[in-house]
């Protein structure tokens, strides 16, 4: 099984990973078969002539990036896709900021080569190459520092994603770290818009010490598909731009006050006079679901929830008098006609597995279009290491999971494990895996995961080009859940040997299947060891199985030139191997010499110049006759040595340099006997010159001198 890794959150079909420049990342020497390039919406700011040179591209996609100038071999290019770049256009100033810039400042652009800058108390505006600006306000720094600034792709280490949050950007490192700014840095950056908007926000997230928070952020918007996140960074980190649920957070004074959801005017949390001693944060989220969804779960059409609300806290765990929360009823609920046995108050808090049914635990007040209850604690005392103090900059610090409240209209009685997974329901997309084989080179297998509502589209696209099976059935993933692909059933890769073939490295792939392969998609992160075959198979049964589809693709035929010799078979023509000084090896002979090497064949084969791609062939031919192995290399290799002058002696040699001395020895004395057989056979038709020393023979008489 070979593995390739990928991520759920999308496989493109080139991910230049919002590189600045391409010159730097994408040398044009080893691409001389490329036939197409997609790099499209990833701020390319610049790109190399030598892809005009290209040969044999014919499509060369570059829209939405940040190319304000190309290249005039690429800008004539029938080829080239250019809609959505600023070419021609001079680069904007930096959007201006509450702080401004002093009188003194100065106004930066990086080159992509340029990975750090000075920044001076005079203050400046700075735009790097990958689209990211900032503005240092007159006086953010006491003394003159150097910024250094990073392009990281998402880990799931380092990205820290809610249970219904959604990256939107790659993470960039600004450094220094922690170095506090006497005035707050403006910082802008770009970030792919969400699909989803309704009761969602966008938010710029940064770390401050061992801690997560987001930064109260702004909106702009440059152009239809350009948007930027505008911050004030108090100090540098890491910065990333996630949309996550509309929040709403206030916070609470001992006098008491009320927060409610701007996405839900009907949700409320009232906090009476006297519930805190000190002032505390309380911040809340709101996540809805569709109720056909929760339906089709449950197998009742009847059946319908109340939004789910998220509330978390700073300070003591409890507070002094109840609180009361107020959620709508369940969607097309009144409080007049409903049946109270069958709705249900759930909460669920971390570490808790199930969601508990606390109805009976609490007093549910109803009224025409609410529920009502009162609580004195949300959740246990959150660590501190999880939670920023109060700042008029991070609105929401990021709790490792808030507790949860939930309402149900249903005639089930047992809701916690089916709350359970209509919440994983929530956090969940549905997926397709495709896996598609160029039509002109089929050893291109390109591999995809597509949101469900985009497979139809995606193909219709691609099958002019690529060709293979249905994709796969419909697969629920995690926003940020990673996989894998491993090739499987029967497959022979040798990793440690590749081949060149036209400039790329080629691996060869046999298969035990017909010429008929499998791509097997697997949740989690590529095993550091490779299963075998018999594992692999194991992997797809049992509880906690991590296999999720299974699509068949066809290996493309072997091209070589013994390709119409395979198919004629293995010509077996009597064979004079040698010459006459050397003795010849007949056909008969090469049987018994193949008929002694055994397992030992394959050294002596790579000694004899046999390449090892054809060895590997030539095992997976004949894999179950190892007779057939040694005969195919020998009067393979024979063949093709016919009529050279050595070629007796090259395999003695072979012989002897695989420790097969023994056989070389028989080879010798194969040789000896021909050439004594030959010297005979020359004397008995008188054609060889006669020896003195034999008896019968006399020596020639010199010539008598001439007469004077």
């Amino acid at each position: 099984m070979a593995a390739l890794g990928g991520s759920g959150r999308s496989v493109p079909v080139l991910q230049a990973g919002l590189v600045p420049s391409l010159s730097q990342h994408l040398p044009t020497a080893g691409l001389r078969s490329l036939r197409l390039l997609v790099l499209h919406s990833n701020l390319l700011a610049s790109v190399p002539a030598g892809l005009a040179r290209l040969p044999l591209l014919t499509r060369l996609d570059l829209r939405d990036n940040q190319l304000r100038d190309l290249p005039p071999e690429l800008l004539d290019a029938p080829f080239v896709r250019l809609q959505g770049n600023p070419l021609g256009e001079a680069s904007p100033d930096v959007p201006s900021s509450p702080g401004g810039l002093g009188p003194s400042g100065s106004n930066l652009w990086l080159a992509p080569s340029s990975l750090s800058f000075p920044v001076t108390p005079r203050g400046c505006s700075v735009t790097l190459a990958c689209g990211v600006r900032l503005q240092f306000p007159a006086g953010a720094t006491a003394t003159p520092i150097t910024i250094r600034y990073r392009l990281l792709l998402p880990e799931p280490g380092l990205v820290p994603l809610g249970p219904h949050d959604a990256l939107l950007s790659h993470v960039l490192e600004l450094q220094p770290h922690g170095v506090a700014f006497q005035q707050d840095v403006g910082l802008w950056l770009l970030f792919t818009p969400p699909r989803a908007r309704r009761c969602r926000e966008v938010v710029v997230r940064t770390r401050n010490d061992n801690s997560w928070g987001d930064l109260e952020t702004h909106l702009e918007e440059e152009a239809p598909q350009r948007l930027w996140a505008h911050c004030q960074a108090p100090h540098f980190s890491w910065f990333l731009v996630v949309s996550r649920p509309v929040s709403n957070a206030c916070l609470v004074p001992p006098e008491g006050t009320l927060l409610c959801s701007s996405g839900h005017p009907g949700i409320k949390v009232i906090f009476p006079p006297g519930a805190t001693e000190e002032p505390r944060r309380v911040s809340m989220q709101v996540v809805r679901m569709a109720g056909r969804e929760l339906q089709a779960l449950l197998g009742e059409p009847e059946a319908a929830v109340s939004p789910l609300l998220c509330l978390s806290q700073s300070g003591p765990p409890s507070f002094l008098r109840p609180v009361t929360v107020q959620l709508p009823l369940p969607s097309g609920i009144t409080g007049l006609s409903l049946d109270r046995s069958r709705l249900h108050l759930l909460y669920w808090a971390p570490p808790a597995v199930t969601w508990d049914d606390i109805t009976a635990q609490v007093v549910l007040e109803l009224t025409h279009l609410y529920a009502r209850f009162q609580v004195t604690h949300f959740s246990w005392s959150v660590p501190p290491s999880f939670l920023s103090p109060p700042s008029p900059v991070c609105t929401a610090p990021l709790t490792p999971s808030p507790p949860r409240y939930w309402l149900w209209y249903t005639t089930k009685n047992c809701v916690g494990g089916l709350a359970r997974k209509a919440w994983e329901r929530l956090r969940l997309h549905r997926v397709n895996l495709i896996a598609l084989q160029r039509r002109r080179d089929p050893e291109q297998v390109l591999l995809q995961c597509l949101p469900r509502n985009k497979v139809d589209a995606t193909l219709r696209r691609l099958l002019e080009r690529y060709r293979g099976p249905e994709p796969s059935d419909t697969v629920e993933m995690f926003e940020g859940e990673e996989f894998f692909a491993a090739f499987e059933r029967g497959i022979d890769v040798d990793a440690d040997r590749p081949d060149c073939v036209e400039g790329r490295i080629c691996f060869v792939f046999y298969s035990h299947l017909k010429n008929v392969k499998e791509v097997s998609f697997y949740r989690g992160t590529v095993p550091v060891q490779v299963p075998e075959e018999a594992e692999a198979a194991r992997q797809r049964k049992g509880a906690d199985v991590l296999w999720m589809a299974t699509l068949p693709i066809k290996l493309p035929r072997l091209r070589s030139s013994e390709e119409p010799r395979r198919r004629a078979g293995l010509s077996l023509a009597p064979l004079n191997l040698g010459d006459a000084e050397t003795g010849f090896l007949t056909q008969s002979n090469l049987l018994s010499v193949a008929g002694r090497l055994g397992p030992d064949w394959p050294t002596v084969a790579l000694h004899l110049g046999v390449s090892y791609r054809e060895l590997q062939r030539i095992r997976h031919e004949f894999r179950d006759d190892l007779d057939g192995q040694i005969r195919h290399m020998l009067f393979s290799w024979a063949e093709r040595q016919a009529g050279q002058p050595g070629a007796v002696g090259l395999l003695v040699q072979a012989l002897e340099q695989s420790d097969r001395q023994d056989v070389a020895e028989e080879v010798r004395a194969v040789l000896e006997l021909g050439c004594r057989k030959y010297q005979d056979g020359i004397r008995r038709t008188g054609l060889a010159p006669k020896d003195p020393a034999l008896p019968g023979s006399s020596a020639p008489q010199p010539p008598e001198p001439a007469q004077a």
